[in-house]
C-alpha cells in the first residue's frame, strides 16, 4: 500500500502532472521544463525528484544537463497503471495542450532555454 500512496502523491500536484504530460512527447532537459512551467529551477528539480522517487520518470546526465523521460522499462504494475492513467487523462485540457506546444523535444546543449 505504501508504494501506491507514494505514486498517488506524486501525481497529485498540478505541476507534476504537467511535467508528466510534457514528457509524453519524449525526453526533455530540466531547463526546457523550467521554461515551459515558468517556475524556478529548484522547484522543478524538486518536482522531478518526487517523480523519480515514485519511479515514474528516469533521468540521464550528459555534460551539464540532466534529461528526463517517462519510465518505459522495469515499471511495477502500480507505476505502469499510474503512467497509463496519466497518458489517458487531461488530453483535452487547454493548459496541457499549451504545455505540449511550448516544448520541443531536442538535444540540449545549450538549448534556447538554457542559461
Amino acid at each position: 500500500m505504501d508504494n501506491w500512496i507514494v505514486l498517488a502523491k506524486a501525481i497529485s500536484d498540478p505541476s507534476r502532472l504537467r511535467i508528466l504530460k510534457m514528457l509524453e512527447q519524449g525526453e526533455l532537459c530540466v531547463c526546457q521544463i523550467t521554461e515551459a512551467l515558468s517556475l524556478a529551477q529548484s522547484t522543478v528539480s524538486k518536482h522531478l525528484a518526487q517523480l523519480r522517487q515514485a519511479g515514474l520518470v528516469c533521468d540521464r546526465k550528459q555534460g551539464l544537463w540532466v534529461y528526463y523521460r517517462l519510465r518505459t522499462e522495469g515499471a511495477t504494475p502500480y507505476q505502469q497503471g499510474f503512467l497509463d492513467l496519466v497518458r489517458n487523462s487531461l488530453n483535452d485540457d487547454a493548459r496541457i495542450r499549451a504545455d505540449g506546444q511550448s516544448v520541443s523535444v531536442s538535444e540540449c546543449g545549450p538549448c534556447e532555454a538554457c542559461p
